[in-house]
């Protein structure tokens, strides 16, 4: 039952003052003493061998010198000479990491900072605004280039009258006599 006027504990007690709290490591855990006065260094392991894999573009070179042209014959080659791509080759960055200048940051370059003068005098807005101007006056002379009648024939000769026919001094032979 439940301690009259107290609360019901739903949680667990504590260990005691000696109690340690994590894992104890018998043949490691010496103190400051051992930490100071062994070096446990560990052993190098060695790499494992990777099989690199094969280098096709030498093996196909050395078949055709070879001679051979059929798909067969070019699997025994390969099954005789069996080459493989060299170390460095396969590499990411051929043992040597790239070369890039002393100042070079990288990361995307900050933002640079909005002036608060430009922005109390509404300096943007009037940027925009001219912007805005300087649009509709553009597309206002399109639009004039685009009015523009098209010269036909008609229209040039209002513009330009065919010259008057000058009367000819030449008649008939048989009207001559008239």
């Amino acid at each position: 039952q439940a301690e009259l006027g107290k609360p019901q504990r739903n949680c667990y007690t504590l260990p005691g003052f000696d109690f340690s709290y994590g894992q104890y490591t018998h043949r490691t855990d010496g103190g400051v003493p051992e930490a100071i006065g062994h070096w446990n260094t560990v052993k190098p392991r060695t790499a494992l061998v990777q099989k690199m894999p094969r280098d096709f573009i030498t093996m196909n070179r050395g078949a055709l010198k070879a001679g051979y042209t059929t798909a067969h014959e070019f699997n025994l080659y390969y099954k005789a000479k069996d080459i493989r791509r060299k170390d460095d080759e396969y590499s990411r960055f051929k043992r040597c990491p790239p070369k890039v200048p002393a100042d070079f940051t990288y990361g995307i370059t900050a933002r640079p900072c909005t002036p608060l003068f430009d922005l109390l005098q509404h300096k943007y807005k009037d940027l925009w605004m001219e912007q805005q101007r300087a649009l509709t006056a553009a597309q206002r002379i399109e639009k004039k280039k685009k009015d523009k009648v098209c010269e036909t024939r008609t229209t040039f000769l209002r513009k330009q009258p065919v010259p008057a026919k000058e009367e000819s001094f030449w008649h008939l032979p048989h009207l001559e006599k008239v």
